[in-house]
């Protein structure tokens, strides 16, 4: 699919001050040097099956979210701190660092460089907010459960995330991410818990599906399902290399994006 406008990544001129090239400096995901799979390495794995991989790129004309513009509008680096002042419908991404969240996105809006990947783990301290089209706004929430984060810094995003998550009148709905391959940790089971409790509208996007095989993904996702004590329908596999469930979860962001905010459980 062509944008509108030209893809972050392109380019030679000097962009200083364009928003987009904020975008790529601060939308980042934290990466675990320990773990045995990066989040952002799926562009340099074959398929798991050893097989051809599969395109899933949407048919001209059916997209349900086309992407004409995305602008950098800032970040909000603490409770009560600034945010912008703004009336438009938001969707919140949240998950573990490594989830794969940054490619999540990129595939998302179809931007190959929006969001780039850092290597120094728990750098993303803000809440960073991105214009879409001038129409809504999605919300790139801190990852969590990084363990060498240190315990000062984790105590200081939870009033963060706690004060946006509540407080926050423009929010329509979370997109929760959860990695197929890693059973769901309790760091998960909380944030689940805890948007239950303020029954907050929530999508499931099982991210990395690419890496494993078509005969071994349904069995995870059942697993997976189990383990969160919902039904397996309301998972959306997702995998940023091939496609797979982008327009799933677009067309589903999108509808979230056209209701009313929900009312919150006290």
């Amino acid at each position: 699919m062509t944008v509108d406008q030209p893809s972050a990544a392109s380019g030679g001129a000097d962009r200083s001050g364009d928003p987009s090239a904020e975008a790529e400096k601060l939308l980042t995901v934290e990466q675990d040097p320990a773990a045995s799979n990066t989040a952002d390495d799926d562009a340099n794995e074959a398929p798991a099956d050893g097989g051809a991989r599969v395109s899933y790129e949407t048919r001209p004309g059916h997209d349900p979210l086309i992407i004409h513009s995305v602008e950098f509008m800032g970040g909000m680096a603490s409770a009560g701190g600034w945010r912008p002042d703004s009336t438009q419908p938001e969707v919140a991404f949240v998950g573990r660092s490594n989830v794969g969240k940054s490619s999540l996105l990129n595939k998302l809006v179809r931007r190959k460089s929006f969001a780039r990947v850092s290597k120094t783990p728990g750098r993303t301290r803000e809440i960073n907010f991105f214009n879409i089209n001038d129409r809504f706004i999605f919300v790139d929430l801190p990852g969590y459960g990084y363990a060498r984060v240190a315990k000062e810094r984790k105590l200081e995003w939870r009033p963060l995330m706690d004060e946006y998550l509540r407080f926050t009148h423009q929010l329509r709905g979370i997109v929760q991410l959860l990695d197929v391959r890693r059973e769901p940790s309790t760091d998960d089971l909380d944030m689940l818990d805890f948007l239950a409790d303020l029954e907050v509208p929530v999508l499931l996007a099982v991210t990395k599906v690419d890496k494993l095989t078509r005969a071994q993904l349904p069995e995870r996702l059942r697993a997976l399902a189990k383990a969160i004590g919902t039904d397996v329908d309301q998972l959306v596999p997702f995998s940023a290399v091939t496609g797979q469930g982008r327009d799933d979860l677009a067309a589903s962001v999108s509808a979230l994006v056209e209701t009313e905010a929900w009312v919150r459980g006290d």
